[in-house]
């Protein structure tokens, strides 16, 4: 039994849908909109490999889950991998895929997570399945995956702001759009860290079934956010723009923010910190790659 089943039917404890809430005017228009199927779902498939981090593929699988259109449900899931076998996702959660790449339907949307398998079977298969897609979206530093797949090579994108150098240093040919919720690129979409996947997913919703269907859901998930309703990143980005805390610095490779302490390294005379060692012997392999300046890009 779904959730909104256990609800509509008492089980558990939640007022009435909708009950006295103002609705969006039905005469807002959805910019690119993208269309329905006369019939049947929509399918949509959620790549997933170790290390796959729960909320950016969770908290997107909520957000399609719990649409409903004339009392049905118009999203079809399911989860999608190179093999059969077990994944052990972020929390060592371990989950069977339903589906391998040699029998999955074919999707209209594809959600792509950050995880760890980038293997040439993979990329393979996210081009190969964004050919037929309606959306193709990533969420986190799933925007690496995509990437790395060549299909945002000249177009925008987003990604974890910890990972906003990185992002820049290994892929010249892509804007980053900083502080940017989500970016939309054609039939390509990224979404900021984490929690972000939830607003992609809601602007899809929002793409299919206009404005009042996705205030509606996002009602009913009691989401608050208002980071679907524009890409633009305004207030994300002044979120963001926060200095470096004193007594604080910065990972040279990640960017992320850290207490000075034994993971460190001298250079050219000054002593850099790190988040962990992984980042630490990326910057002794090349350092200056790490320093010298990032060219300029068009950015928000």
């Amino acid at each position: 039994m779904k959730r909104r089943d256990l609800l509509c039917a008492g089980l558990v404890t939640g007022g009435a849908f909708l009950h006295g809430r103002q609705r969006a005017s039905a005469a807002e228009t959805v910019l690119n909109p993208l269309t329905p199927p006369a019939s049947g779902t929509i399918p949509v498939a959620f790549l997933i490999s170790d290390g796959a981090v729960v909320i950016d593929f969770a908290g997107p699988w909520e957000v399609f889950q719990d649409v409903m259109i004339d009392q049905r449900m118009p999203f079809h899931l399911y989860t999608v991998a190179a093999s059969a076998k077990t994944i052990h996702a972020s929390g060592d959660m371990q989950i069977v895929p339903d589906f391998t790449f040699a029998n999955a339907p074919r999707p209209k949307v594809i959600v792509v997570p950050a995880q760890t398998d980038d293997s040439p079977v993979v990329l393979d298969w996210i081009r190969k399945a964004s050919q037929t897609a309606d959306v193709t979206m990533s969420v986190c530093t799933g925007a690496f995956l995509l990437a790395k797949t060549g299909l945002l090579d000249g177009k925008s994108a987003t990604t974890h702001h910890n990972s906003y150098k990185i992002f820049e240093r290994q892929y010249p040919k892509i804007t980053l759009k900083r502080g940017a919720r989500f970016v939309e690129a054609g039939n390509l979409a990224s979404a900021g860290g984490l929690t972000s996947g939830m607003d992609l997913a809601m602007r899809v919703v929002e793409r299919y079934f206009g404005r009042e269907v996705a205030e509606q859901n996002a009602y009913y998930m009691e989401y608050q956010g208002d980071g679907w309703k524009d890409s633009s990143g305004a207030a994300n980005a002044a979120y963001l723009n926060v200095k470096t805390r004193p007594g604080y610095e910065e990972d040279p490779v990640c960017g992320m923010e850290v207490k000075p302490g034994a993971l460190k390294a001298d250079y050219k005379g000054a002593t850099y910190y790190f988040c962990m060692d992984s980042c630490r012997q990326r910057f002794l392999k090349s350092p200056d790659n790490f320093l010298a300046p990032t060219p300029q890009r068009k950015s928000m």
